[in-house]
């Protein structure tokens, strides 16, 4: 994952609240290989199409509730949207966006049109508006760690490899008969 520290690019608005994963990316787009890229089939089924230099996306309340479908996470990534803003989220939802490196503000936003550009601040969980006025967001402690070291699943396991060597080590020693040959 690449990591998010701040990131300054123009919003597309999704003035709607409710959108669960299944309007996010169909399910009938899934049986298509991730490489194929989900992007395309963002909203297909609510005929909406996102500017093109968006990263932000800003939505109405209760955004990514339904399934735990991730593939909705990978369609807003392959898209180009770096961070989703919306008044509150699905649970499973924001966990799959941390683990895939998409950033999700819990902040109520209106009044602003595709193409106005925002600041998000990851390390000082600050929203930037064009007029200057800033924005406060909180974020969970581990996610935020995650977003801004670049870090998914393996990547936190592999952090782990000499610990993880050191206990084989002892464990084999003190339990031989419970090792893995070969």
């Amino acid at each position: 994952m690449t990591p998010f520290t701040t990131l300054t690019a123009p919003v597309a608005v999704l003035d709607r609240a409710n959108i669960d994963t299944d309007q996010i990316i169909p399910a009938r787009f899934l049986r298509k290989p991730r490489s194929a890229g989900y992007g395309q089939f963002l909203f297909a089924d609510l005929g909406l199409t996102l500017p093109r230099d968006a990263a932000i996306l800003v939505a109405g309340e209760n955004f990514g509730c339904g399934s735990s479908r991730e593939g909705a996470v990978y369609a807003l990534i392959d898209a180009g949207i770096s961070c989703v803003i919306a008044p509150s989220f699905g649970d499973i939802f924001a966990g799959n966006a941390a683990q895939n490196g998409l950033l999700t503000v819990a902040l109520a936003l209106a009044g602003l049109a595709d193409g106005t550009v925002l600041t998000i601040d990851l390390p000082a969980e600050v929203v930037r508006l064009p007029d200057g006025t800033a924005r406060s967001f909180t974020i969970d402690a581990f996610r935020k760690q995650r977003l801004l070291a670049g870090r998914d699943d393996i990547d936190l396991t592999l952090s782990h490899a000499a610990a993880i060597a050191a206990f084989v080590r002892q464990d084999r020693t003190a339990r031989p008969w419970a090792g893995v040959t070969g």
